[in-house]
């Protein structure tokens, strides 16, 4: 029977990727502007693609390489999933950035022609639509195909490579894990190296333009610029794709486990009725995937609402508009999907043996806990990093004292913030835990990430609105465009800092998943002994880790926007400034991608090496401890460097806007909030969307080598 609805959930796949395909040529039909327009783009669309085809010869290479391991020495058909999982992660990604190079200047030109707000958001909405509902469908079509080729979760019990052969492993489970690692593995590729090629842009364009040459702010003049609009594209929207695409399949891939160490636990208790065990695990089993297909669903319909209604001059109402016809579309249909996966199942045996306390209705009430929370983390971020309130005005403020009052307060901000997005997931996680146990905990984080698709399409928003008006100033288009463009870009810094707080918040509930499911495949007791010296000596490690990953990519962007700055200020000779010469643009892209991948590939590997070492050399229990200390350490942290970096950022734009009266753009409360934007850029942008991919990259690993771990492990 669980067939039958993955097909259906196939056929809604299919529904949403013609809908992408139909937008896609929307946006192409549609006219450039100018010529200097058209130039422009041009070179951030050729940047963008050339950025993207010189990281994938190294990403390639990786992904085949461990590919051949993982069929080799683990199980013989899960390297073919783990390529899999690479392949839609890399086509989400792809997509969404092609998209974006063309809707960017769309916009901009859409506002230069009808002078219309509405009208300009609906360019940009259509823009971000393909991403968000690319990852969505792209990243579900992967999985379902994986469990109907190779499907039989519940009686696969042996498995091994071509080379080795291992006790314990379920080939099928081997399948899922590693299809969801593929995703792991490129989008921590596309979040450390469009992290680093985009914040040392923006920085070095920052730096010479504003605080060295009062220039403004996306003068053409300055090479960096350039660099920094293809940056917007390959971080904010190919990264930000794989990086939600690659939650969205941990949190589907962790039910699936747990519904199946569930099973395993429990078989026992239903020895006199089969048939009632078999309606269960079936259940548990397609409701995940249920529960992500009518999700795709209502974010296909809300989004076409939102394209289809008449737009006003309130960009935030309309976009949030979309989020919440995704959102509460997800929660009816949510609670159909269960009542159908759990109809005729003994209720009391729900109760008794699985201990969900709302019998059948358990998981969808989880689901709906997620969501909640989800919502609301992006409420809390939006209160934090808005200049709508209290904090970033606040902070903005503080810019007349000088840069140190600036850091300051931003990280007072950016620490006051933690609080309550980490009180929402903990308090989510505990009620969904009592309400259905482990299986609730993995449908919660599925909740959050069930409108996916809606969540990255007003994220993308942000990247296109700000391109665009970048476009708009460096085309010398007139003042009244910049202005739609400013508003327009304002509300993409909300939108990107809610989107950064919704991908920390899916995070934090898929890695708890994906721990719950590593302790589940080699514990039959599901418990974790924490006060265990082992234990204990993996969480401080782990924690430490965290701290050093946050270090290295923080140093590699540093290093690599001094190295522009400095290109940058050779470039900027007379002619160059008096117009007279046009600067070396492709010189200065090629340094930022030639800095991006040469800093990319120990900080992408380090995530899967550490699980690897720790679980050879100590253990499961030595990695068990690991994923929980950098846990712990992490979701705080990224949350923190999300926060803060958003609060500096919109607090430039509060003065920028001239809203502080008697400190506009140029005055030295203007430089003193751009030096709190430039160190915001490498928290927000670099560090803050690394750390959540870091700790479910190490989680994952984790699950798809216990059996390895358990097999073999040098200090016992």
């Amino acid at each position: 029977m669980s067939v039958v609805w993955y097909i259906l959930v196939l056929f809604v796949v299919a529904a949403a990727i013609a809908y992408v395909a139909y937008n896609y040529q929307r946006i192409r039909k549609l006219p450039e502007g100018t010529q200097e327009m058209a130039e422009m783009a041009g070179i951030i669309r050729s940047g963008a693609n050339t950025f993207m085809k010189t990281e994938y010869k190294t990403i390639v290479i990786v992904v085949i390489l461990l590919a051949a391991v993982f069929s080799l020495f683990v199980e013989k058909t899960s390297g073919i999933t783990f390529l899999f999982g690479a392949l839609m992660s890399s086509c989400a990604c792809v997509v969404g950035m092609r998209s974006a190079t063309y809707a960017n200047v769309r916009t901009a030109n859409k506002a230069r022609e009808s002078l219309s707000i509405g009208e300009t958001v609906k360019v940009a909405l259509c823009g971000g639509s393909i991403s968000g509902l690319s990852v969505q469908a792209l990243g579900l079509l992967g999985l379902v195909a994986v469990l109907i080729i190779f499907g039989n979760v519940r009686h696969d019990v042996a498995g091994g490579g071509y080379i080795t052969s291992l006790a314990g492993v379920n080939p099928t489970i081997m399948r899922i894990s590693t299809y969801s690692l593929g995703c792991s593995l490129v989008a921590m590729f596309n979040r450390v190296a469009g992290g680093n090629y985009t914040k040392a842009a923006d920085i070095s364009a920052d730096i010479l333009a504003k605080v060295r040459n009062d220039l403004p702010e996306d003068d053409s003049r300055v090479p960096n610029v350039i660099a920094d609009f293809i940056g917007d594209n390959v971080n904010d929207i190919a990264g930000n794709c794989s990086d939600l695409l690659e939650s969205f399949v941990a949190t589907i891939s962790a039910s699936l486990m747990i519904a199946v160490i569930l099973f395993q636990q429990y078989e026992s208790h239903f020895s006199g009725n089969m048939e009632a065990l078999d309606q269960v695990f079936s259940g548990t089993i397609t409701y995940p995937i249920l529960l992500a297909g009518v999700g795709l669903l209502s974010c296909l319909l809300g989004l076409f609402y939102a394209d289809r209604k008449k737009m006003g001059d309130n960009p935030s109402r309309e976009l949030n508009l979309a989020t919440w016809i995704s959102a509460g579309m997800t929660v009816v249909l949510g609670f159909i999907a269960a009542a159908i996966c759990f109809a005729g199942v003994d209720g009391e045996a729900l109760r008794t043996v699985y201990g969900w306390t709302a019998g059948w209705a358990s998981p969808w009430i989880c689901a709906v806990l997620g969501i909640g929370s989800g919502v609301a983390i992006g409420s809390i971020t939006e209160y934090y990093t808005s200049t709508d309130y209290k904090p970033t005005r606040t902070l903005a403020e503080m810019a007349p004292e000088g840069e140190a009052f600036v850091v300051t307060k931003g990280d007072a901000v950016g620490s006051r913030s933690v609080l309550l997005p980490v009180l929402m997931i903990g308090i989510a996680l505990f009620v969904s835990g009592k309400l259905a146990g482990i299986y609730g905990v993995a449908t919660a984080a599925l909740g959050m990430l069930a409108f996916v698709g809606a969540t990255v399409s007003i994220d993308a928003f942000g990247p296109i609105a700000d391109n665009a008006g970048g476009l708009a100033e460096s085309c010398h288009l007139d003042a009244n465009v910049r202005v739609i463009t400013d508003k327009l870009d304002a509300v993409g810094n909300t939108t990107a800092a809610v989107g950064k707080g919704f991908a920390i918040g899916s995070a934090a509930f898929a890695t708890v998943s994906l721990i719950v499911s590593y302790v589940g495949n080699y514990s039959s007791e599901m418990t974790l002994n924490i006060a265990s010296f082992v234990v204990v000596a993996g969480a401080i490690i782990g924690g430490a880790l965290v701290e050093y990953f946050s270090a290295m990519l923080t140093d590699n962007t540093i290093e690599s926007a001094k190295l522009m700055a400095d290109e940058g200020d050779k470039q900027l000779t007379p002619e160059v400034l008096a117009g007279e010469k046009t600067p070396d643009y492709n010189r200065m892209i090629e340094l930022a991608a030639k800095q991006a991948l040469k800093k990319m590939l120990v900080p992408s590997v380090l995530a899967m090496v550490i699980p690897v070492i720790g679980g050879f050399l100590f253990g499961v229990d030595f990695v068990g401890g690991l994923l929980i200390g950098a846990t712990i350490v992490a979701i705080p942290r990224a949350i923190f460097m999300g926060n803060s970096g958003g609060a500096f950022d919109n607090a430039k734009k509060y003065i920028e806007s001239g809203a502080l009266e008697g400190h506009g753009k140029g005055t030295p409360a203007h430089k003193a909030a751009v030096t709190g934007d430039t160190v915001g850029d490498t928290r927000k942008d670099v560090v803050g969307v690394a750390l959540d991919i870091f700790i479910k990259t190490m989680s994952t690993v984790a699950n798809t080598l216990v059996s390895v771990f358990r097999n073999i492990t040098l200090i016992r």
